[in-house]
């Protein structure tokens, strides 16, 4: 039976088995910063309760990030609260990134409800422009994935879900209900009217790049520090390309698997002696000023954010790459990036959370940008218009990391590739890697 299970519903169950046993959940307290013991160790967290209007903290033996990848607030379902946070906490405590250049998957969505971005349904959509001629599409029987970015570049474009037949229809109103929702409420029958389709961004959420993973229980370079579900890299399970819902969500219930015990062991080696470690607060942009601005005048959260969005949401800046652009791009958000060191708003809990998320989000896009720009070829999501080719020779991770100077450093893969000769399909185990001492910096 295809049967979709719905968010509400993970939710109350995971929250009845962690209550069952005894955890404590902090609802509408956002983390805002690790805690760093002496030797490196992560130690905790600091961050606000927004009903409170207060801060907390919390010593950990160890911590497991867990709070998805960034959409860049794009308004997509579900992605508004994942802004990038967990990887500038892990950059701040000393931690990588990966595959950050597989960040810019984007998603359909009706024009006029924007929000809802099952895509399953637009397969049995035909296309058309503003005046009504059919846009096609197909390349041997299947459409180009590059398609519709490349539609809307040059137009209006709409969709009507008439190459559904009648068992297609029972099938995905039941399981992709939520995407009929928009078109009942403004009284649309999608299977006889045309409505206007739009991309929007959902970033490194469906996209591969996030935290690096270096071993078996998903922790990081940094002792006592985990990554789960979208806030790491998922290149392992879909290089860079999207993992898209399925995938990603089993990625998501296996990684916190794995970096549960992982974290808990590492806590448990630590003894008694876990919580008497001296701890130092990791956080930086966003939070605290330096020194050399103790009386400016306080950033702008709201026009960093939108300065962030101005640079990843247009197709022709973050779909189709190409160095100039790249460069522009980054130019830009280095000016944002000078902006959020400066003096954060902390008048409320809202202010400083608000501040941090501007940081975060700047950071997260002059990581994508800048492993994009040492990418230099075409390569599933990662599309240079300048180098329209997939390069052989270009088979590698890129590592990533840097806050004020950024970094790019290639993880070559070693294992060789078994080529299945009768399916035809080239495959390959889990790759080891070898670190290249070639870093390139900005």
């Amino acid at each position: 039976m295809r049967q979709s299970y719905y968010g509400p519903e993970y939710m109350r169950v995971l929250r009845k088995n962690l209550l069952r046993v005894g955890v404590q959940i902090l609802d509408q307290s956002p983390a805002l910063e690790l805690l760093l013991a002496d030797d490196g160790s992560v130690a905790g967290a600091r961050g606000v309760q927004r009903q409170n209007h207060r801060t907390y903290t919390v010593r950990a033996g160890a911590v497991v990030l867990a709070n998805g990848g960034c959409a860049f607030l794009s308004k997509a379902l579900g992605c508004n609260t994942n802004i990038g946070d967990g990887m500038l906490m892990a950059v701040e405590a000393g931690g990588e990134l990966s595959s950050m250049e597989a960040s810019n998957h984007y998603a359909i969505s009706t024009a006029f409800n924007a929000t809802v971005t099952r895509g399953v349904p637009f397969g049995w959509a035909s296309y058309s422009d503003e005046v009504g001629n059919d846009l096609g599409g197909y390349v041997n029987g299947r459409r180009d994935p590059s398609f519709l970015p490349n539609a809307l570049l040059k137009g209006s474009v709409y969709a009507r879900l008439d190459r559904a037949t009648p068992e297609v229809k029972a099938v995905i109103e039941k399981s992709h209900f939520i995407s009929f929702l928009p078109y009942k409420k403004a009284g649309i029958d999608p299977y006889t009217e045309r409505v206007p389709v739009t991309l929007i961004l959902e970033g490194t959420v469906r996209g591969t790049g996030g935290i690096r993973i270096v071993n078996d229980s998903c922790g990081t370079k940094v002792p006592g520090l985990y990554a789960a579900g979208d806030a790491a890299s998922r290149e392992f399970l879909a290089g860079l390309a999207s993992g898209g819902g399925g995938p990603n969500a089993a990625w998501a219930i296996s990684t916190g698997q794995w970096a549960g015990v992982g974290a808990a062991a590492f806590a448990k080696s630590l003894g008694t002696h876990a919580h008497e470690r001296v701890v130092h607060p990791a956080g930086q942009a966003g939070l605290r000023s330096p020194s050399q601005f103790p009386t400016s005048e306080t950033f702008d959260s709201e026009a960093i954010m939108r300065g962030v969005q101005a640079q990843m949401f247009p197709l022709e800046k973050n779909y189709l790459r190409c160095e100039q652009g790249l460069l522009d791009s980054l130019a830009k958000l280095e000016t944002l990036w000078q902006q959020v060191k400066t003096n954060p708003k902390q008048d409320t809990v809202r202010d400083v959370e608000f501040s941090r998320r501007a940081a975060a989000l700047t950071a997260v896009a002059r990581w994508a940008y800048f492993s994009a720009l040492h990418r230099t070829e075409t390569r599933s999501e990662h599309i240079r218009m300048d180098y329209p080719e997939t390069d052989p020779n270009q088979r590698y991770y890129q590592a990533t990391g840097g806050l004020d100077r950024l970094w790019v450093r290639r993880d070559w893969l070693t294992d060789a590739i078994a080529y299945d000769e009768q399916n035809a399909i080239a495959t390959s185990p889990v790759p080891t890697t070898q670190i290249t001492p070639s870093v390139s910096k900005l």
